[in-house]
């Protein structure tokens, strides 16, 4: 049986850069959450919907206010697991750094999605499920299709994570591989249609990764270690679990003060 080891999972190298610079101040994971925080696919989640749409009422949650409280969130997960397993991380790894980690996940985990959430993913999906629109495709492997027809948030995250923002085709930004684990949900690729049926659109599997990153998940995944399970399919990193907890938690109660707030509940 193969085993996955903290040395790896944790590690501080990030993808695509040509250096590393080491600060007193600041861990390598403190560095991502700010590269996220300060990036234009953060920034643009303030007008995307988390559960009520188009609402005229200031304090209902966006994406934005929704990544940043599942980051504290997380934080603290993170660092409360850390302390009960501490003796059983690197030396140079302490609670507070695999909180890090958790945090800048964490506050990275809706960074691909589109305008209007889910709702936006299935109306992407449901326009190139279209046969009119087949023109656009017809360049396209079956499997690049699949991925078009299967809009996926979760692949675009890591897309926007790895080769748009700040430094494109080039290791976007540059986070570190422990980071990019972390945020990986589905380290896998999409079926094609066919394996999907006739499945609606709002209602097809999850994955990760698009073709044109599969290069950068197995890179990510050989650099941390992961699990293989099939070709360019992966176990998830051990940390991505208190990703999704924490996720869970705001979505299924902070998010219901929306509800109350609009005098739907």
């Amino acid at each position: 049986m193969e085993h996955m080891r903290w040395l790896e999972l944790l590690s501080t190298i990030r993808i695509g850069s040509k250096k590393q610079i080491t600060e007193q101040a600041r861990s390598p994971f403190h560095k991502d959450y700010d590269r996220i925080i300060f990036s234009q696919s953060f920034r643009q989640l303030n007008r995307k919907t988390q559960v009520h749409p188009l609402t005229q009422h200031d304090g209902i949650h966006t994406r934005l206010t929704h990544s940043l409280e599942v980051s504290c969130i997380g934080r603290s997960l993170g660092m409360l697991a850390a302390e009960k397993i501490k003796d059983h991380l690197p030396v140079w790894i302490s609670p507070a750094d695999v909180g890090a980690i958790i945090q800048a996940a964490c506050l990275a985990h809706d960074i691909g999605n589109p305008p209007f959430g889910h709702a936006g993913e299935y109306a992407i999906r449901e326009w190139f499920d279209d046969a009119s629109h087949g023109n656009f495709l017809q360049a396209l492997s079956a499997e690049e299709q699949a991925d078009v027809r299967q809009f996926e948030g979760n692949a675009q995250g890591l897309r926007l994570l790895t080769k748009i923002d700040y430094h494109p085709n080039d290791g976007g930004m540059r986070l570190t591989y422990a980071t990019l684990g972390a945020y990986l949900k589905y380290p896998w690729l999409s079926k094609t249609i066919a394996s999907q049926g006739d499945r609606p659109a709002s209602q097809r599997a999850k994955f990760g990764c698009y073709q044109s990153e599969k290069e950068v998940l197995q890179q990510i995944a050989e650099q941390l270690g992961l699990i293989q399970l099939g070709e360019y399919h992966y176990c998830r990193h051990p940390l991505t679990y208190l990703l999704e907890a924490a996720d869970d938690i705001c979505y299924a109660l902070i998010d219901l003060e929306d509800g109350i707030v609009l005098n739907m509940l």
